[in-house]
């Protein structure tokens, strides 16, 4: 396992973030412990879940949360991982009602706490951001879970690059804590975010990598595999992605890199999935992709993209797809 330090941040992790998205959904507690483990046994100490996460079955709440807090208890590896929740995410059947207030960080923070069964949250997300709220309340409220001891650092998802700004501008300012990182949607899968269902989340674009090249401002993104794009095309051409996927992911740009990652996976004798993942691993700012695997099997296939480190002029080719 590789590791890296998160700029700003006193948080030295493993350079793969396991995900937890589908914990209570797709995956059941026994086949959740079991990945937990392996992540730990192969040296990863990195887990990403959120307060909203698998909400989407019925009469349930949080029970990724639940069941990390859970497994933490048993295991005893509380002060060998390094937890990253995230909250303030609006109500799944309002979702154009934001909870993005102090109270609603309060809560959430409190709640996550509660279910992670720990003192302190090493790393708090924003979920969400609702532009009508000045960045100067939200960065406040944050500060306050900081000097209570609720949280230790904090970052956004799904923010634009020019919110983000005006946040870090503020912090700076103020002289007081600011994000630390940044989790947008993000892969080598050139994303149509125009054809994705919820229209809040918020992708990496020309203009957001511009400003992390520039700033170093370390990057965690989600659906760091564009869902398997890559092998699923390579096994069974546009019929191997689900309708959905078709209209976000299927393009000629992206047909065009897969050829180009087909031949970089013939050159290091690895998967198309892991040079998609080595493409992220391979920035010049600390970027740690989130992997949502469901299987031991898949975990251990995506650590093998860190013993891939792309060269500048590869990295260029892939992007000039």
């Amino acid at each position: 396992m590789k590791y890296v330090t998160i700029p700003n941040a006193d948080l030295r992790v493993a350079q793969i973030c396991l995900g937890s998205a589908e914990f209570g959904a797709t995956i059941v507690k026994d086949q959740a412990f079991k990945l937990l483990d392996a992540f730990i046994a192969e040296g990863g100490n990195f887990i990403d879940t959120a307060h909203v996460y698998s909400n989407w079955i019925p009469n349930t709440k949080s029970t990724s949360e639940k069941w990390i807090g859970e497994w933490l208890r048993k295991s005893g590896m509380r002060d060998d991982v390094i937890i990253a929740t995230k909250g303030a995410h609006p109500e799944l059947t309002s979702m154009n009602v934001s909870r993005l207030s102090k109270a609603d960080i309060e809560l959430d923070v409190h709640e996550s706490l509660e279910y992670l069964q720990i003192d302190t949250i090493d790393l708090y997300w924003l979920h969400r951001d609702d532009v009508n709220i000045p960045v100067e309340e939200i960065i406040e409220a944050l500060n306050e879970q900081v000097w209570l001891g609720n949280i230790r650092y904090f970052g956004c998802s799904n923010w634009t690059i020019s919110r983000i700004k005006e946040a870090l501008d503020y912090a700076a300012r103020k002289g007081i804590h600011g994000f630390v990182a940044n989790q947008p949607l993000w892969s080598l899968a050139a994303a149509d975010m125009s054809k994705i269902p919820d229209q809040t989340l918020v992708g990496m674009d020309d203009a957001a990598l511009a400003f992390h090249k520039r700033t170093k401002m370390a990057v965690i993104p989600y659906t760091s595999q564009a869902k398997g794009f890559f092998s699923k095309v390579e096994r069974a051409g546009r019929n191997g992605l689900s309708e959905g996927d078709q209209k976000v992911y299927f393009s000629e740009i992206n047909s065009r890199r897969l050829l180009r990652v087909q031949a970089l996976a013939k050159k290091y004798a690895v998967s198309v999935n892991d040079i998609a993942l080595s493409y992220l691993l391979s920035q010049s700012f600390v970027t740690i992709p989130v992997v949502g695997c469901k299987t031991i099997e898949q975990l251990k296939s995506s650590l093998k993209a860190l013993d891939v480190v792309l060269s500048r002029e590869e990295l260029a080719e892939l992007e000039a797809a």
